[in-house]
């Protein structure tokens, strides 16, 4: 018998011609290659030329067990595909699911005792909004709209001349719907969670979005007037928020939705106060707190959840990413006894499902991750280091064109500045130069992956995976200025 073999996959022609890569200029890849990652091990990645780099953005923020897990995790894959290798939550409960959302809880702080699945960070931030919008109409809440009969507002005494419209106004309460993030967030591209994102360049292409969202500032203290105390920043920002609750009505507004730390923009930490007060204001008006903790949840800041380091009390957490170290695509929407107890309720049911959200095989894949990281000690080793890889980061200080080293945990920015004094940053033009003309290839090139990105001022983002050590530390730091110091050069000249 006579047998083909199959014709090997040209790879570089194949990913030209078939293969649309996400937030990707397809059009630089005409007489240059496509990097293609073909295998990984602990910080370092290989590609197909052979060529080794060390991931200090581990993946996108996510693969924070780092790489070399593959046969332990493809090991509790393989034995769920023989057991159950598919089910649905869609009325139906499969075991790796329970013990899934049991496990989560159990990490989570305070009562986020309820886990809803879904494929990722997108899908886990539209589903909180989505949330947050039934849950009002499923508590059956009976607010009466304040409405003014003809000349009331000047202290006019009228007689009342609408009186069936304001009759019917008063039996339907108003809805619940619009949403406050903040300026230049993050928080994914479906287009719900589009809505939220504050960064103008992503929203733009695809406008007019969804309900009214508005967007207050973020906690990015480093262009903030330099005799501005962290108290006064602090209630300029909750002041500013309580603001835009009540332009909005709060009787209209569902959600406000942060991150612990905002990641777009580069690692903007929270001033001391900051989230008592988020936490207070949304109490008073009743409105449901979501954590974006797509990034920060399972070690990331050096705790399980970014909420429990800031002491934030959400109602709703947003996890993704770290759940399964990116070993599996799944997400999840994490809700307090408070949020569930109307949809416990007689007929009353959350109108929401996702046919991947808690797979068997997801499931099983992020209940080995959280073992390993429970037994590796990983999420207290990020606390141990977190000192030690700062003060090598700050190193890099003493570069004229590093104006700020900012983050917490394993999760930094550097913010690149043209005038050090000054504070000076760069115009569209020059930051196009400096950052997709030299920053990314250079790097690249000397075998660093991070992220240049300007889309707040512009940034390096160093969030390495969470089993990085000293030795790490140092391949970073040294790639790091290396390249700055000629970037810098660049500039002067």
């Amino acid at each position: 018998m006579t047998t083909t073999a199959p014709i090997p996959l040209d790879l570089q022609h194949a990913a030209k011609e078939h293969l649309w890569m996400h937030f990707t200029r397809m059009g630089g890849y005409g007489d240059t290659e496509v990097p293609i990652i073909v295998r990984g091990d602990g910080c370092h990645l290989e590609d197909s030329n052979g060529r080794r780099y060390i991931d200090a953005l581990a993946g996108l923020f996510s693969v924070n067990i780092g790489y070399s897990f593959g046969d332990e995790i493809g090991q509790a894959a393989h034995e769920q595909m023989r057991e159950l290798p598919f089910y649905t939550n869609w009325s139906y409960a499969h075991p790796r699911a329970i013990e899934l959302a049991a496990e989560v809880a159990s990490l989570a702080p305070g009562d986020l005792n309820r886990v809803f699945f879904c494929s990722g960070g997108s899908e886990a931030v539209e589903s909180a909004w989505k949330l947050a919008r039934q849950y009002y109409s499923a508590r059956g809440e009976k607010h009466v709209r304040g409405l003014v009969t003809p000349g009331a507002r000047a202290g006019a005494q009228e007689p009342e001349v609408d009186h069936d419209a304001i009759v019917a106004s008063a039996l339907v309460p108003p809805r619940r719907y619009k949403a406050i993030a903040r300026h230049i967030a993050y928080h994914g591209t479906t287009m719900g969670a589009l809505s939220i994102n504050g960064i103008p360049a992503i929203r733009a292409p695809f406008e007019p979005l969804l309900a009214e969202v508005r967007h207050v500032s973020n906690t990015n203290r480093y262009h903030r007037p330099p005799e501005e105390t962290e108290a006064e920043f602090t209630e300029f920002l909750l002041a500013e928020l309580e603001q835009a609750i009540l332009a909005m009505g709060p009787e209209t507004v569902c959600l406000v939705h942060m991150e612990p730390v905002q990641n777009a923009g580069g690692c903007f930490t929270p001033p001391a106060g900051y989230w008592q007060g988020v936490r207070e204001l949304c109490t008073t008006y009743d409105i449901l707190l979501s954590a974006d903790e797509v990034i920060t949840a399972f070690g990331r800041l050096g705790y399980w959840f970014g909420s429990e380091r800031y002491d934030i009390r959400p109602d709703i957490v947003c996890c993704a990413k770290g759940l399964s170290s990116s070993y599996a695509a799944i997400g999840a929407v994490i809700a307090t006894d408070a949020v569930m107890e109307p949809f416990l309720e007689d007929a009353s049911m959350y109108s929401h499902g996702i046919t991947f959200g808690g797979h068997p095989v997801m499931s099983a894949i992020a209940l080995k991750n959280i073992e390993i990281m429970k037994r590796d000690r990983i999420v207290e080793g990020v606390r141990e280091r977190e000192g030690l890889f700062r003060a090598k980061l700050e190193q890099l200080l003493e570069l004229p064109i590093v104006g700020d080293v900012r983050g917490t945990g394993f999760f930094y920015a550097l913010e690149l500045v043209k005038d050090k004094e000054t504070k000076e940053t760069f115009s569209d033009e020059e930051c196009e130069t400096l950052l997709r003309g030299f920053l990314s290839p250079a790097l690249f090139e000397r075998g660093l992956i991070c992220r240049a990105d300007d889309r707040g001022d512009p940034v390096i983002q160093i969030s390495p995976p969470l089993v990085a050590g000293e030795a790490e530390f140092d391949e970073m730091v040294g790639i790091l200025g290396d390249v700055l110091e000629e970037a810098g050069g660049r500039i002067a000249g």
